[in-house]
C-alpha cells in the first residue's frame, strides 16, 4: 500500500508539471488582456499613454518575455512558495484565495449542497431501478432531465424570481441584510441561512439529476446479475437482496463520482454565486478570470488541480474498502 501511495504521488507530480504547463499558456493567450484593460481604461480617461509605458507596465508585471520565459518564472517562484501578487487589487495571492469568509462561503454552500444531493439522490435512484417503469421511475427520470438540462444562471434566476421577487420568503441577493441590528448571535445566524436557502436549493436541485441517473443505471445492472436471481431464489427478503447485496455492488461507480467530490467542496459555484451576490471563491474566480489576472487564476486552478489529484488517489484507494475483491498493486 506504502509504495503504491508512493508511485501514485510521483506520477501526480509530473501530472501537475503538465496541467500548470498548459494552463500558463492558455492564460497567456486569453484575449482577456489585464494591462490592455488598464491601459483602456486610462484612455477613457483622457491620458495618453505612450509605447515606453506600456513597455514598462509589461515588465512590471512580469508579462513582458515569451510564454516559456513566463511560464519558468512562475515556476521558479512557486518553488520557493511565492505564488505572486494580485494584478487587481495588489495583494498576496495566498491571502486572497484563501480568505476565510470567501472560501468558507463556498464551503458552506456546497458541503451542505453535497449532503442533501447524496441523501436525496441515491434513494431516488435506487427506487426507480427497483421500481422500473413505474410513475415513481417516470417521475425520477423527469428529476434527471431538469437537473442536468437547466443551466445554474436560469434556474437560480428563476428561483430568486419566484421565492424572493414575487413571494419575498427569501432575501434577493447577498449574504446578510444591511438594514438589520442584529441583538443577538441567533438573528445573524438566522439571517445567514435565509440568504444561503435559494443559492443551496439551486446547487441541490441541478446536481442531483448525473447522481440520480448513476445510481438508477448500476442498479439495474446489477439486479440483474445471476447472484441477486440466487439470493431471491433462497427467500431472502427484497430489502435484504437490495440494500445488502444488489446496493453494495453500486458503491463502486460512486466512489469514483467522489473523485470530483473534493475539489467541488473548495472551488465554489462561480454561475450561483454571481446570480445571489455571495462573495465566495467562485464568484471572486471568476472576477479574476475576465480581468485577465493571471496570479489569482494559476494558484487558484492549481489548488483545484492538486485536489482533484488528492481526490481521485483516495477513490482508488476506497475501491478496496468497497470491494474486498480489488487488490492495490
Amino acid at each position: 500500500m506504502f509504495k503504491y501511495i508512493l508511485k501514485r504521488i510521483g506520477i501526480s507530480i509530473l501530472i501537475l508539471l503538465g496541467v500548470s504547463m498548459i494552463l500558463y499558456a492558455l492564460l497567456r493567450c486569453m484575449p482577456a488582456d489585464f494591462i490592455e484593460s488598464k491601459i483602456a481604461n486610462l484612455a477613457q480617461t483622457g491620458i495618453t499613454v505612450s509605447e515606453e509605458f506600456v513597455k514598462e507596465m509589461y515588465r512590471s508585471y512580469g508579462l513582458d518575455g515569451s510564454i516559456l520565459q513566463g511560464y519558468f518564472t512562475w515556476l521558479g517562484n512557486v518553488l520557493r512558495l511565492d505564488f505572486g501578487t494580485s494584478f487587481i487589487n495588489h495583494r498576496p495571492v495566498l491571502s486572497e484565495i484563501f480568505n476565510a469568509d470567501r472560501i468558507g462561503t463556498s464551503f458552506f454552500v456546497a458541503a451542505i449542497a453535497t449532503v442533501f444531493e447524496f441523501l436525496i439522490a441515491i434513494p431516488l435512484g435506487v427506487t426507480a431501478a427497483t421500481h422500473q417503469y413505474s410513475f415513481r421511475d417516470y417521475l425520477v427520470t423527469v428529476l434527471v432531465l431538469i437537473g442536468i438540462s437547466l443551466p445554474s444562471f436560469f434556474f437560480g434566476q428563476m428561483l430568486k424570481n419566484l421565492f424572493a421577487n414575487k413571494l419575498g420568503w427569501f432575501p434577493v441577493s447577498g449574504m446578510k441584510d444591511p438594514n438589520i441590528n442584529y441583538t443577538n448571535k441567533f438573528m445573524e445566524i438566522s439571517d445567514f441561512l435565509k440568504h444561503m436557502f435559494l443559492p443551496i436549493l439551486t446547487v441541490v436541485i441541478l446536481s442531483i439529476g448525473s447522481r440520480m441517473r448513476m445510481t438508477r443505471t448500476n442498479m439495474l445492472e446489477v439486479l440483474n446479475a445471476d447472484y441477486i436471481r440466487t439470493a431471491r431464489a433462497k427467500g431472502l427478503k427484497e430489502s435484504k437482496v437490495i440494500y445488502k447485496h444488489a446496493f453494495r455492488n453500486t458503491m463502486i461507480p460512486l466512489v469514483t463520482s467522489l473523485a470530483g467530490l473534493i475539489p467541488s467542496l473548495f472551488s465554489g459555484a462561480m454561475i450561483t454565486e454571481s446570480v445571489f451576490d455571495l462573495t465566495g471563491i467562485g464568484s471572486y474566480a471568476l472576477n479574476a478570470m475576465t480581468q485577465g489576472d493571471i496570479p489569482v487564476i494559476m494558484t487558484y486552478n492549481m489548488f483545484l488541480a492538486v485536489l482533484s489529484v488528492i481526490g481521485v488517489l483516495l477513490a482508488d484507494l476506497m475501491y478496496a474498502v468497497v470491494d474486498p475483491r480489488v487488490k492495490l498493486a
